[in-house]
């Protein structure tokens, strides 16, 4: 009986449903990436700073404000927790970080179709050309000012930063992408079908 039940068991795959994919995450990061690259920080080396996050709100947050401290600690900063024993006080903010998509069909789109007495039935799509476009934006912008007196030491006007992806399906079969993510922080499916 044991043996049966053994035998008979099933194995059920659970697959997470984020809230963005990971393509959408490498986008805004990789926008946030070359917005920060973008800058001289060199004038924070050797100052003590408190980095203020209060006046900055966007998507992936953490990991732009990672991002900053990053560049700033390379330069020579020194983070401090108190703002108290700090010589300057960064503030970033975020002007956008998001993704603007675009997408081509010639063909039919999937379909739900109304059965009386049984519900709808879907159809599949039928693509004989598509196309989607994604383009991820980063506009961030740093301030600094002295603790003491609040006198302007930086402030670093807009920081662009920017990335895109292109996917291309033809009759079902035929594919092609583009992006200029890095190819060494692509899954390994992606790496194989960019240009």
């Amino acid at each position: 009986m044991f043996v049966a039940l053994v035998i008979s068991g099933c194995t059920q795959t659970i697959l997470t449903a984020p809230q963005r994919s990971a393509t959408e995450q490498l986008l805004l990061s990789t926008a946030a990436d070359r917005a920060i690259e973008s800058t001289n920080l060199t004038m924070f080396a050797g100052k003590k700073v408190f980095m203020d996050t209060s006046y900055f709100d966007s998507y992936d947050g953490k990991y732009v404000l990672g991002t900053i401290r990053d560049a700033v600690s390379r330069e020579g900063a020194l983070f401090v927790h108190d703002m108290t024993n700090s010589d300057i006080v960064l503030e970033p903010r975020a002007g956008a970080l998001s993704i603007d998509g675009a997408s081509t069909l010639v063909g039919m789109p999937g379909l739900g179709v109304p059965i009386p007495l049984a519900g709808a039935v879907s159809l599949p799509e039928l693509a004989i050309y598509k196309s989607d476009r994604q383009y991820s934006i980063a506009k961030i912008v740093l301030l600094a000012y002295e603790t003491k007196g609040g006198k302007h030491y930086y402030s670093s006007g807009p920081l662009i930063g920017k990335a895109y992806r292109h996917y291309i399906r033809v009759m079902g079969f035929i594919t092609s992408s583009d992006t200029d993510i890095p190819k060494e922080q692509l899954p390994s499916d992606q790496k194989k079908s960019k240009k």
